[in-house]
């Protein structure tokens, strides 16, 4: 259900509203705003629907009152998302933070792939030293992972979400957790093995050590464009290896990492809790204390627009592909749906409380039920004939529209930043901007557009309605998705398809929920099916 069906926004507000919404959920939505007589700064602030969140998601009055304290309690920091204000009238809980104009750090690195090991070394210390911020206010976050990690537009990290944060240490006390929380891939195993389930009351963990696992998990990933494992319990083939090997398993990801990392990844990766690396550990590392020419003195980056190119231009669809197969990294393991796959879906089971994420720009959607009608079968044949044949004048035209265009250098063979991109470049947003480039463009009519994408999401067994409202109409066409991604984590977003010029349609794929490379592999697939109807320029 969207906010503006739940009920009307606030009207006397301190602020002065001034975009769309950026992000949305089941009960909550994300807009930009300025002060009331002024154009800057611009600020997000995310409205919660009070009894939604109550009902929906469990999220009474008090834990957004302890997301709220929490947040304000850290502090400022470069690379953690700034707390600004925050008020209430009888129906809504606004809270107003810093605007992350970047967007998703993990929307701009391929899945499967990943980025060098300068880049991620980067962006791995500025994690590092927002974290370790954190731990040293007494605040651990407990739900560290990409979907949580976002960028200015200079390209630096910033940590958001502190819906699962809490305060394990204050007066020089330290608090144990109890509560299971975080996402399956990222969760460090003593989270599981020690927190309350059900009437069994667990002994506890350290928010700040779990932390410093699932940053472990967050580099791996950086590296090797997937996670190590779907989680870290038995049922989990690479997880039980990764054990029974001492950390030296045969998996072909980590045989792909930069040996000079592998010895900090295990070191923070420890199940033994009181082995772990802590954070001085981590810093003292040698990978960690690395020259690296992206990082400046004061820890931000620098040569923005070279890192931003080398990022850019490493984002690429391979049409040559099979979409219905598994990646290479999945080809060789055992993916099993026991018990893991359903008490482990953290994010969204109902017994855990699931808390609000105050990740921007997308927002969560809680538990979505699903009710469409059956999928489409059939109901378009890929070895049908296109009818979308243009002349040379129209091509040509097209071409110049979309000079410009991000979302265009992945579908060639050389991908590369459009040249009048780079000629007056000077900072990372004006290489890579906020906006998503898992976008395609074609020519295709709506009727005939459509039900081909429909098909596609048929054949990766995502379910679509049988009618799509919009067709006849001339658009826009939203189709809602709502999945499981390949380590059987919450995947929800939308595919918009809309007419941006005479003859020419875009087709955006926006995430809501899940992890940003589950979702860029999910638009890698669906572009691949539909190759035929996309515009390619060259």
């Amino acid at each position: 259900m969207q906010h503006s069906q739940l009920a009307p926004l606030p009207t006397e507000l301190p602020f002065r509203i001034v975009s769309k919404t950026i992000g949305q959920g089941a009960y909550a939505c994300i807009k930009k705003a300025c002060p009331l007589q002024e154009n800057n700064p611009v600020f997000a602030v995310k409205f919660i629907h009070k009894e939604y969140a109550a009902r929906h998601g469990k999220i009474n009055a008090r834990q957004l009152q302890m997301e709220v304290t929490v947040h304000k309690h850290i502090g400022d920091h470069r690379n953690i998302i700034s707390f600004f204000h925050t008020g209430e009238d009888a129906t809504w809980r606004w809270i107003a933070m810093e605007l992350a104009e970047g967007g998703d750090l993990f929307d701009k690195i391929e899945a499967d792939v990943g980025i060098g090991e300068d880049i991620a070394h980067l962006y791995f210390t500025q994690l590092i030293s927002a974290v370790s911020y954190m731990h040293s206010k007494g605040v651990g976050h407990r739900d560290i992972k990409p979907e949580n990690v976002l960028l200015s537009g200079d390209g630096n990290l910033k940590i958001a979400d502190f819906g699962l944060a809490t305060v394990f240490e204050y007066n020089g006390k330290m608090k144990l957790c109890t509560t299971l929380c975080g996402s399956p891939p990222y969760i460090a195993p003593e989270v599981i093995s020690c927190s309350t389930r059900g009437q069994t009351k667990g002994t506890g963990y350290r928010a700040d050590f779990a932390d410093i696992w699932s940053c472990g998990v967050v580099l791996f990933v950086l590296l090797a464009g997937n996670t190590p494992w779907d989680s870290p319990t038995e049922e989990s083939f690479e997880f039980s290896e990764y054990l029974e090997k001492n950390a030296r398993t045969t998996d072909e990801l980590w045989q792909r990492l930069p040996t000079a990392v592998l010895s900090l990844l295990r070191g923070m990766m420890k199940v033994d809790v009181a082995s772990r690396f802590t954070m001085e550990d981590v810093r003292r590392h040698p990978w960690f204390t690395r020259p690296n020419k992206y990082i400046s003195s004061e820890g931000k980056l620098r040569d923005q627009v070279n890192l931003a190119t080398s990022m850019f231009e490493s984002l690429h669809i391979d049409f040559s592909q099979d979409p219905l197969a598994p990646p290479p990294s999945q080809s060789q393991r055992s993916r099993q749906s026991g018990p893991s796959s359903s008490a482990m879906d953290i994010d969204t089971h109902d017994d855990l409380q699931s808390r609000l994420s105050s990740t921007q720009p997308e927002m969560p959607m809680g538990n979505v039920t699903v009710d469409w009608d059956t999928p489409l079968v059939n109901a378009f044949s890929f070895t049908q004939p296109t009818d979308h044949a243009m002349s040379t004048t129209q091509d040509y035209q097209l071409a110049g529209r979309l000079e410009d265009e991000p979302a265009m250098s992945q579908f060639s063979q050389n991908p590369a930043v459009p040249l009048i991109r780079t000629q007056n470049a000077q900072k990372f947003d004006d290489i890579i901007p906020s906006r998503t480039v898992n976008r395609f463009y074609s020519t295709w009519g709506l009727k005939l557009l459509v039900p081909f994408l429909s098909e596609a999401l048929h054949r990766l067994g995502v379910p679509v309605p049988s009618q799509i409202a919009g067709i006849d109409t001339g658009g826009p066409v939203v189709i809602r998705v709502a999945t499981k991604d390949q380590r059987l984590c919450l995947l929800q977003g939308n595919i918009i398809v809309e007419c941006v010029s005479e003859g020419l349609f875009e087709v955006e794929f926006t995430k809501v929920k899940g992890d940003p490379l589950e979702w860029r592999r999910f638009f890698k697939k669906v572009a691949v099916l539909c190759k035929d109807a996309i515009y390619r320029p060259d």
